[in-house]
């Protein structure tokens, strides 16, 4: 059964979501997105990837700054929508809205409901090193990511993947649940689950202060806050090579064995002691220069085993 959907969505993520619905026969009636953002040096004013994917599909894209106006809740009623899909859209709905579509606003959040309620799921995963997650389509209600849960799908964490490759594996996942959702919704199917009571978790938005490496902690810490910040907004440490302290960046990492005092280098493939056991430093990527190998770095840098980060 075709469904009138209204889409709401914002970043990368959400485009493949988009497509799986156009691709199912939807009826995509408008597409809501955060307004296009300032970006670059000229300061141009970018849209977002959900804006320009609505319009290669000529859907018509809104960009309200609210929607908790009379007018904004006015012109979404006269969508008439069967149900909303929402996909890391950047903005709350308020109760006038969720109400709206006959069969409700669903949800793709990118987590184990209610593991990781909240703005960075994903990441948060990863740096808690958690060796599994997944995708849930939810329904809606007021209250943050608490809503009952119609459909999951679950993918396992591997230990050195990165919060970039985990969202890159969930988005095509989350896509296809929600076409199976909405195929189950259309025909009345799909059913609803209350969240668990316990094991529920917050996934806070990510600071930059907390991207710094500190070899003082245990191996397994220092390798899941790089990992789980990589790509971006990436996890650095604060090296002198004498001309003062400069962040490097470190965007891949690896458990290796070896103990000295934390931060020492241990030989010429950049693995780094930590307080227990120890770190290879994969890929790494100076202030200005472009992502290279940790013994690339260590060459240029004329760092040699023993030396201090």
């Amino acid at each position: 059964m075709s469904l009138r959907v209204v889409f709401m969505g914002t970043p990368d993520f959400a485009v493949p979501t988009l497509t799986e619905i156009v691709g199912h026969g939807h009826e995509i009636v408008a597409c809501y997105t955060r307004a296009p953002a300032q970006a670059g040096r000229g300061l141009e004013r970018k849209p977002s990837p959900v804006q320009r994917a609505a319009e290669r599909f000529g859907i018509p894209v809104l960009t309200p700054g609210t929607l908790r106006t009379p007018e904004t809740v006015e012109t979404f009623a006269a969508h008439r929508a069967d149900v909303a899909v929402v996909v890391a859209y950047g903005m709350i709905l308020p109760q006038s809205i969720l109400d709206l579509p006959e069969l409700g606003c669903l949800n793709l959040h990118a987590s184990l409901l209610p593991r990781w309620r909240g703005a960075a799921p994903i990441q948060r995963a990863v740096l808690a090193g958690d060796a599994q997650t997944g995708v849930c389509v939810m329904k809606m209600e007021a209250g943050l990511d608490t809503g009952p849960v119609g459909m999951v799908e679950k993918r396992a964490i591997g230990p050195d993947m990165t919060a970039g490759e985990l969202h890159d594996a969930l988005a095509p996942l989350g896509a296809d649940l929600m076409a199976r959702a909405l195929a189950a919704l259309g025909r009345g199917a799909l059913r609803f689950t209350a969240q668990a009571q316990e094991g529920v978790t917050y996934a806070a938005k990510l600071t930059n202060a907390e991207g710094k490496l500190e070899w003082s902690r245990p191996a397994s810490q220092v390798h899941n806050l790089a990992r789980g910040l990589s790509p971006f907004p990436g996890a650095f440490a604060e090296i002198d090579l004498g001309k003062g302290p400069e962040r490097l960046k470190v965007l891949r990492t690896r458990l290796a064995g070896g103990a000295a005092e934390p931060g020492t280098l241990l030989d010429g493939e950049a693995t780094v002691a930590c307080l227990e056991g120890a770190v290879k430093l994969l890929q790494v990527q100076r202030a200005g220069g472009k992502p290279m190998s940790g013994s690339e770095f260590l060459r240029g840098a004329r760092l040699l085993a023993g030396a201090r980060l």
